[in-house]
């Protein structure tokens, strides 16, 4: 729980996450406009509205604004095409209010359809981009704007081409400090005791590399860095003098059509790069906390609107900024704040000693941040998670790479959706098949959402039922079936089932599909059919059948209300199962049986009597079931009562307990039987294992005392109308055992 005091716990965090993503934000601040050819003041204020208006506007406690370097293209083309940077302006305010009524009609809800993969790909690509970027920037080769991410570069070199020009033409002074500024920040990360100090690294390089090059400056060094390579921020002499390199917005050109266009286009790659940094930066956010989408492009729209007004260039959630936020351990939204005021004091009060940072410095905190966003454990993870996740992966990687953030975004949500599409060709449905006690059907469970590319994979099914067979189309959890889809199924219902006898049956199509009406045409149940035809030897199969399927956890799926209707006014159970009373062991449940299947019989130790064998002799002569099923089970309470009432009398059942006592006296005969006679803990290896062996001998002895007990079962066994058989069930595993020695018939 945090401590309660005069300041928050995490106000130090906050402000020292703060300034680290202040150092990470000013070169993309300067960079962006430079690539973007506008004025150099727009990127700075871009970054102070980004930090402290939609920081204080989010909902986000991690995310952080900025000028967007995926819109750079678009502010170069729209500037032009406008007349100028002030017509653009408008049309950023515009943009601003497009992003607000984006946000007022929750239309934030379409991040939830980047698949994770993409949002991967786009942290690892932009991790590859900022180490590529930056590694001419960090041995002092500056030709390229610092900020700027594209493939293809202002300087018409690319990102590619400009690193072996950058090895040749190197500064050594700024290859020292650059490098130098580099092992610090990794090494404050790696040393325990630098990393307890709670101050960044990042502040450190940059204190020690503009001190550095200031005393080379001094001493006259040859390998002092010069202006050109060093920070640039405008200089405004103060508050007024910063008035003079603000650029506000021309009004008049919004009699212009033209700015309509460009508003729009801003409005709507803003809203998806803010949607998809946010969901980046939601992913490695260790405290999972999620951003309110719809709030967040409120926050944008505004944040746009007064950028627009003030001269800023249009701003986004930025990936960049928000990793290296959640790597500085921000907390609450105090960073980003804090990050957006610290921009705006120095701009005011101190740009002569920001422009003494050595852009290589620079260039070292953002490799490290590139690092961290393209770790090579999120390519081995997303490589273990097969191809479905990688190749989709991969693709945005190397697109955004090789393109531009929006372009490579386009291409992996592009290669996830033929993933998506092929795993709903192969699996739109669920098709088993199920063993009722009348045949084999084919049993096909509808998605929820059937759409028009599932048609194929539907029709395929369809077709692969065997002449004859039984087929049944379940839609009760489907929300949706596409129109294509209800024709083809109408089509197989009124010529296709017909033409190859396929007995089709449908459910969960009443009333939301009046094409399709619900039928089941497979009886669920035990009728005269399937009793009369049924062989002994079969239904035990089926109750093995059904016992695999109880262990599976993969019962057949029954309807209650069609089995009691069906059944209300006869039966004709397959089986009789005697078994133990036991709550674990009920014979329905284990043996996966409907209503009208079975008749049971439970009595405490699965003892016959008078009346025991006279049921069983009803449902075998009068009800026609075709088999005797005697079911003992582990762990019975029954048996090992019985077994402590032989071995010490003074542990059972209370005396006045006279018709427990002859339930166990029944029991306890099986424990003089010569079978188990001299059975002992020692013998069998614990108290459990004589219970489970005097259980399994107890099954022997009932199934002989039936037979012994009645002249119509063993007639009937002769005749072949009949099989009897012993089992015993394991509670633990699941599994019933058929006892060979208890055989009869089958």
């Amino acid at each position: 729980m945090p401590k309660r005091g005069l300041f928050p716990e995490h106000l130090l965090a906050d402000l020292m996450a703060g300034v680290v993503v202040f150092l990470v934000a000013l070169p993309l601040c300067l960079g962006v406009p430079l690539a973007a050819r506008a004025p150099l003041f727009s990127g700075i204020v871009a970054g102070i509205v980004g930090g402290i208006v939609v920081g204080g506007l989010s909902g986000s406690r991690t995310s952080v604004s900025g000028g967007s370097p995926a819109l750079i293209a678009i502010v170069s083309a729209q500037t032009t095409a406008l007349g100028g940077f002030e017509g653009f302006l408008t049309a950023v305010v515009l943009a601003g209010f497009i992003q607000v009524a984006f946000g007022l009609f929750r239309a934030g809800f379409i991040s939830s359809f980047f698949p994770t993969s993409v949002i991967k790909g786009l942290l690892a690509a932009i991790g590859i981009i900022i180490i590529l970027k930056q590694l001419p920037h960090l041995i002092g080769y500056d030709i390229d704007p610092i900020g700027e991410m594209s493939f293809n570069q202002p300087d018409r070199e690319t990102t590619f081409s400009d690193l072996p020009k950058s090895f040749r033409y190197f500064l050594p002074g700024a290859a020292t400090i650059g490098i130098g500024s580099l092992v610090l920040v990794v090494a404050w990360d790696q040393i325990k005791w630098l990393r307890k100090t709670r101050i960044p690294g990042p502040l450190v390089a940059v204190v020690a590399g503009t001190v550095a090059n200031i005393l080379l400056k001094r001493a006259g060094s040859p390998w002092a860095i010069g202006p050109t390579h060093l920070v640039s921020v405008p200089l405004g002499d103060g508050p007024e003098g910063m008035m003079g390199l603000i650029t506000f917005p021309n009004f008049a050109s919004l009699a212009d059509s033209r700015v309509y266009v460009a508003a729009v286009t801003i409005g709507v790659i803003a809203s998806l790069e803010s949607l998809l940094a946010i969901e980046a930066v939601d992913k490695i956010d260790p405290r999972q906390q999620r951003t309110p989408r719809d709030r967040e492009l409120l926050a944008q729209g505004v944040g746009n609107v007064i950028c627009g007004l003030l001269g800023g260039l249009p701003i986004s959630a930025a990936v960049i900024r928000g990793t290296a936020n959640v790597n500085a351990g921000a907390r609450t939204r105090l960073a980003t704040v804090s990050h957006g005021a610290l921009l705006l004091t120095c701009v005011l009060l101190l740009p002569a000693l920001l422009n003494e940072i050595p852009l290589a410095t620079l260039a070292a905190i953002l490799i490290k941040t590139g690092y961290r966003l393209t770790n090579p454990k999120r390519y081995r993870q997303l490589w273990r998670e097969g191809f479905s996740q990688f190749i989709p992966f991969a693709a945005t990687v190397a697109a955004i790479v090789l393109t531009d953030l929006l372009v490579g975004i386009g291409i992996g949500l592009a290669c996830s959706v033929v993933f998506i599409l092929h795993s709903n060709y192969r699996r739109p449905l669920t098709r088993t098949l199920e063993r009722h006690t009348s045949g084999d059907v084919v049993r096909v469970d509808l998605a929820s959402q059937v759409t028009f590319f599932n048609r194929a994979a539907l029709q395929k099914v369809l077709y692969e039922v065997p002449p004859g067979g039984t087929l049944l189309i379940d839609a009760t959890n489907t929300d949706f079936i596409d129109p294509d889809v209800l024709d083809l199924l109408v089509d197989f219902q009124k010529t296709g089932a017909p033409a190859r006898f396929v007995q089709l049956s449908l459910v969960g199509f009443q009333d939301r599909y009046p094409a399709l009406r619900d039928e089941i045409r497979f009886v669920e149940h035990s009728s005269r059919e399937v009793q009369k035809a049924a062989s002994p030897a079969q239904v035990l199969a089926i109750l093995l059948e059904g016992n695999d399927r109880f262990r599976a956890g993969i019962p057949l799926k029954r309807s209650l209300e069609r089995q009691r209707t069906a059944t209300a006014d006869s039966q004709h159970p397959l089986a009789v199962i005697l078994s133990c009373i036991d709550s674990r062991s009920p014979a329905e449940a284990i043996f996966d049986l409907g209503l009208g299947d079975v008749f049971s019989v439970r009595i405490a130790g699965n003892i016959t009597t008078a009346e025991i064998i006279g049921s069983v002799e009803f449902a075998a002569t009068v009800a026609g079931a075709k088999l005797v099923a005697v079911v003992g089970h582990t762990r019975c309470g029954a048996i090992e009562a019985a077994v402590t009432e032989n071995c010490n009398p003074r542990d059972a059942v209370a005396a006045d307990c006279s018709e427990v006592r002859r339930i166990l006296h029944e029991v306890g005969r099986v424990i003089h039987d010569d079978d188990c006679r001299g059975l002992t803990v020692a013998g069998a290896g614990s108290q459990q294992a004589v219970v489970d062996a005097v259980a399994r001998r107890n099954v022997v002895r009932v199934v002989r005392k039936l037979l012994e007990g009645s002249e119509s079962l063993p007639r009937l066994i002769t005749e072949g109308h009949l099989g009897v058989v012993g089992m015993m069930y394991d509670v633990v595993t699941g599994e019933v055992e058929v006892l060979a020695e208890t055989r009869h018939g089958v």
